[in-house]
């Protein structure tokens, strides 16, 4: 059965090349050009997956992932013209999983979606595999349900947020690896540059009340990767 991918484009052209060239790789392409119509799009076409830009006419493309992002949790990939690590960082810290900057090597587009894909249904799989619930003191996370709470309290986090955090909390007191949270949780080799990871662990850090200063949950181990103290949730 063909993924189903919800294209955000304002660019008719570049929509309608971007759709044709998706087309041809399996995919079922929805094109929208504003959100006017999307919370109908979103409920009858049930995206696996939304490519969405930056610039739009009204809402732009930052506020509709803030809005996507209270009941969407699939892969959400920004296409933006612009390069600067602002936009990126935000965009990240907002949900979104990954991001290509325009103009848009087909094929790179392409690796990057099937990358996201893959992600998401690996993840999906594992939960047969693996216990549904971790524990510890006040944090408590779900996965079958995708629920974290605290004290308690339900804590919202995005698709990837939760995947980074299970799969922290799934190995206290270890180093995991930068490189293995790339290719295990982003779809790409880690190259040294890439900041997608730390706005990830410092929205959590945020989410879950860690001091951001001095964190003592999620413990960042320079140079390596990061480490969940199971002992810091009570």
């Amino acid at each position: 059965m063909s993924k189903r991918i919800l294209l955000i484009e304002d660019d008719k052209r570049l929509s309608q090349l971007m759709a044709n060239f998706l087309n041809q790789q399996d995919f079922e392409v929805q094109c929208l050009y504003d959100s006017v119509n999307l919370p109908n799009t979103m409920s009858q076409f049930e995206p696996d997956i939304i490519i969405l830009d930056i610039m739009l006419p009204g809402e732009d493309g930052f506020e509709l992932c803030k809005k996507l992002r209270k009941t969407f949790t699939g892969p959400l990939l920004f296409v933006t013209a612009k390069s600067s690590d602002f936009d990126q960082v935000l965009g990240l810290e907002l949900g979104a999983d990954d991001y290509v900057i325009k103009p848009v090597e087909p094929r790179v587009l392409l690796a990057r979606i099937n990358a996201l894909l893959r992600r998401s249904e690996t993840l999906s799989n594992d939960t047969q595999s693996q216990s549904d619930q971790l524990h510890f003191g006040q944090l408590r996370i779900n996965r079958s349900s995708r629920q974290v709470f605290l004290a308690d309290e339900t804590i919202q986090l995005t698709s990837h947020e939760f995947d980074m955090l299970w799969k922290l909390a799934s190995n206290p007191s270890k180093l995991v690896e930068r490189e293995t949270l790339y290719s295990e949780l982003i779809g790409r080799e880690y190259d040294g540059l890439d900041r997608s990871a730390d706005v990830r662990i410092s929205r959590l850090r945020k989410k879950l009340r860690d001091n951001p200063q001095n964190p003592y949950k999620i413990k960042t181990i320079w140079g390596k990767g990061f480490f969940f103290v199971p002992d810091a949730w009570e």
